[in-house]
């Protein structure tokens, strides 16, 4: 039950992530081609500014958080093992390319001012270094350890469907404004999913029901 109750919500949220996706393309992609710089107090006018550091943290991350629900996803692993292998060198790349510059672009021009600078900074750091950690501890062999690594940083990259929601709440109730919605609301989900990834990882401390599981050499031979 749990599990299922897991995966609706990441269903949820990776389709709020490709709506609004397409709603930044659908902007940004005339301002561009036409050349049109909107009001420097708009929220579009940075992405028009700098499509090539926004998109270099957008598109990477849209495909990274299209193919880590399938690196988690047991079934999926046990009958693709070599297409999985693949998939999370893919995955890998796409989460640093896409954490490296979300931190340049939400440090150096965040909409809702310092405080969503810090978040952005904080968590996009924690999703760089969990990616790190997964891929070291993958070239290990050590499958428990990869695995726990990838799910703080799928949660992580997850939190941006939560913002969105969380943006939506405040401007709908009055609460806060749009600009000062994206401060508070940076910090709510991520810290939020990073709560939610350690206490499933409590919760589930390894598939095997062991800490600190390693593979066999047996199984390592066959996953060269």
């Amino acid at each position: 039950m749990v599990r299922a109750v897991a995966w609706v919500l990441i269903g949820l949220l990776t389709t709020i992530v490709l709506v609004f996706f397409a709603l930044r393309l659908l902007t940004d992609v005339p301002n561009v081609t036409s050349g049109i710089v909107p009001d420097p107090d708009s929220f579009e006018n940075r992405y028009a500014r700098f499509p090539w550091l926004a998109y270099a943290h957008i598109v990477p991350g849209v495909t990274y958080l299209l193919i880590a629900p399938f690196q988690l996803w047991r079934g999926f692993r046990t009958r693709h093992f070599e297409l999985h292998r693949r998939m999370g060198r893919v995955a890998i790349v796409a989460g640093l390319l896409s954490g490296v510059a979300g931190v340049t672009f939400g440090l150096l021009m965040a909409f809702g001012g310092a405080l969503q600078a810090a978040a952005s900074v904080v968590f996009g750091t924690w999703f760089v270094f969990s990616l790190v950690s997964a891929y070291r501890a993958i070239r290990r062999r050590d499958i428990t350890k990869h695995r726990r690594w990838m799910i703080r940083g799928f949660a992580i990259g997850l939190a941006v469907g939560t913002i969105r929601l969380w943006i939506g709440l405040f401007e709908a109730t009055g609460l806060l404004s749009f600009r000062d919605a994206f401060g508070v609301a940076f910090w709510l989900a991520f810290s939020m999913h990073a709560a939610v990834a350690e206490a499933w990882l409590w919760w589930r401390p390894s598939d095997s029901g062991t800490r600190g599981a390693r593979v066999t050499p047996e199984g390592a031979a066959a996953t060269r």
